[in-house]
């Protein structure tokens, strides 16, 4: 090509010039060697350069192939594409073939080191905010990932692991909520300030603090659970000495007969005085400023009790006296008083020891009536029947018994059922003594009624009835021979004559008075005589001030009247004598 310059056309210029210059042969002979040796020297710096370049294709061939192979373990068989199947060819074009799938593989590569490091910057955070190391919201660092390991599995692994984290975070502030709930509500119980009190486990538990921000710390829990306990404890207590307050302030206002009006004021203190720990529930039921309103008004009341003990103290006697009385037991009640006024002014007894004693001689004096109410029944039942026997044998010797006179009727019926009670005496009488000695034998002490032993009015009764009944079958042997004259004069040739004068009375029915003694007709000498004189002065009988003497509904009969009127008819002195002892049957032997 003309104009080209090559290294043949410099050649022959430069042979010009030598045959120009008259150059020897020698100095062109050193100038074409020199030309050769720098012309070997390029050709050898440019083979050296290739050389360089090749091995560094081949280099970055075998690093590609290294790092397809790093990528591929990384990344697992199943989650990457095919690698390239060309090997042939030359370096550059085996360096083309595999940069599009390293591109790939890095790629992906990347992205999934990003899902292992916000799967594991989650997982340090629910750590973290559960060991207490940072708290809720609070940025974690970068967590380091391990590049040689990102594999579907193991990401799966930390997802799971985070879900689990997830769950037990969910629960820790499903249970840290609970124990707010609980915290709130036994302040409220315990008048106690909720805000103050749950932020000294934990500020963000306060309720201007949401839910996702709060502390699950296991030292919040520990804390949180320490505290409900030691509330539910101090629940506890308040409730216990609450109720011990209440139950001083019923004592006291029993002992003291507090009006009702005075007791409402205190319908917040004694209204949980039976409700158990789980029952109260009422905002400030258990407040100590409550508390100390209930001690107050112990003590008021305490202090109080004391001016009032003598009126208590005599209340108290009163009340076991009418327990002796009502159980016929006769006590000593004068040295009684003059006993507690002593004790009382002497100041040597506890007000509360001195009501205790006494409630205890109550709780034993009611134990003692009990023992006897079943003996006592049956006597109020004999004493009954006695009174009813003794208006029977009235009604009997009543001549006029049965006119047409006003309640002639009802005392007849009345007539009726005495004699069918008085039927029953033998046999109450009978059940009345087995049921005495049985109890005595038990108790190993005689059974008194009224200071006088009731086995000792049960004899006199059945001597005195045994007695009764020989004078009446006397009486219906005199009345027999009157009946006989009667018939002997009604034959006689003069007419009949005038009945003699009937016996002025038999002797009464035996009725025995509720004081012990018995009432009757009979001799002083065969009586019991219990009047509350013979006990002496200041001692209490109980029959004395709960009987009273039964009256007599039939009028008596007047002998001087009965002398003068005509004698009834035969079988109108026979009716007569019949109802005298109808109601009467054989009495038992004396026990």
């Amino acid at each position: 090509m003309a104009g080209t310059i090559t290294c043949g056309s410099l050649l022959q210029k430069l042979q010009l010039v030598w045959d120009e210059v008259g150059e020897s042969e020698e100095d062109r002979d050193k100038v074409l060697y020199q030309l050769d040796q720098e012309c070997l020297d390029v050709y050898k710096r440019k083979v050296d350069q290739a050389t360089n370049s090749r091995d560094l294709l081949i280099q970055a061939l075998d690093d590609s192939k290294i790092e397809l192979a790093r990528l591929l373990s990384a990344l697992g068989e199943k989650a990457i594409p095919r690698t390239p199947e060309k090997t042939t060819g030359t370096i550059k074009q085996q360096l083309a073939a595999i940069a599009p799938t390293l591109e790939q593989l890095t790629k992906q590569k990347n992205e999934r080191k990003r899902e292992f490091v916000n799967v594991q910057s989650q997982i340090d955070q629910i750590c973290g905010e559960i060991a207490g190391t940072i708290e809720v919201g609070e940025q974690v660092a970068i967590p380091q990932v391990n590049e040689d390991d990102l594999t579907l599995e193991r990401l799966e692994d930390f997802r799971s692991q985070l879900q689990e984290l997830e769950k037990e975070k969910s629960n820790r502030l499903e249970k840290v909520l609970e124990y707010v709930s609980m915290v709130h509500d036994l302040c409220t119980v315990l008048g106690m300030d909720f805000h103050s009190t749950v932020t000294e486990v934990h500020p963000s538990l306060d309720d201007s603090i949401g839910e996702d921000s709060k502390s699950i710390s296991n030292d919040t829990l520990s804390k949180l659970d320490k505290m409900v306990a030691t509330l539910n404890e101090d629940k506890k207590l308040r409730l216990s000495k609450l109720q011990e307050l209440a139950g001083q302030l019923y004592d006291l206002w029993d002992l003291m007969d507090a009006p009702k009006e005075e007791r409402r004021m205190f319908d917040h203190v004694t209204c949980n005085r039976s409700a158990s720990v789980d029952d109260v529930t009422a905002p400030g039921s258990l407040a100590l400023d409550l508390i100390e309103q209930a001690e107050v008004e112990v003590q008021r009341l305490d202090q109080l009790k004391y001016s009032k003990m003598k009126e208590i103290a005599f209340k108290k006697q009163t009340e076991l006296e009418d327990i002796y009385a009502g159980a016929h037991i006769v006590i000593d009640t004068a040295a009684a008083h003059e006993k507690i006024l002593a004790l009382i002014e002497a100041g040597n007894i506890e007000p509360s020891e001195l009501i205790a004693d006494m409630d205890s001689q109550i709780a034993k004096a009611k134990e003692e009536a009990l023992s006897r109410k079943d003996i006592l029944d049956k006597v109020e039942r004999w004493m009954s029947a006695c009174e009813e026997e003794s208006w029977l044998e009235d009604y009997n010797r009543d001549d006029n018994r049965y006119n047409s006179s006003r309640g002639a009727h009802l005392n007849l019926k009345r007539a009726e059922k005495a004699r069918i009670l008085v039927n029953k005496i033998p046999a109450l009488v009978e059940t009345l003594v087995a049921k005495t000695r049985a109890w005595e034998e038990n108790r190993g002490l005689s059974f008194m009624y009224d200071g006088v032993p009731l086995l000792a009015m049960l004899d006199e009764y059945v001597m005195l009835r045994q007695e009764r009944e020989e004078e009446k079958k006397r009486m219906r042997e005199q009345k027999r021979y009157i009946e006989q004259q009667l018939n002997t004069d009604h034959e006689g040739p003069f007419g009949s004559r005038v009945s003699p004068n009937r016996p002025a009375t038999s002797k009464k029915a035996i009725a025995p008075k509720l004081n012990g003694s018995i009432s009757n007709g009979t001799p002083p000498n065969r009586r019991l005589s219990i009047s509350g004189q013979q006990n002496g002065h200041g001692v209490r009988s109980g029959g004395k001030d709960n009987k009273k003497d039964t009256a007599k509904t039939a009028s008596p009969v007047n002998n001087n009247t009965a002398a003068a009127a005509p004698a009834p008819p035969p079988a109108a002195a026979k009716e007569d004598a019949a109802s005298h002892i109808s109601g009467t049957d054989p009495v038992p032997s004396t026990p």
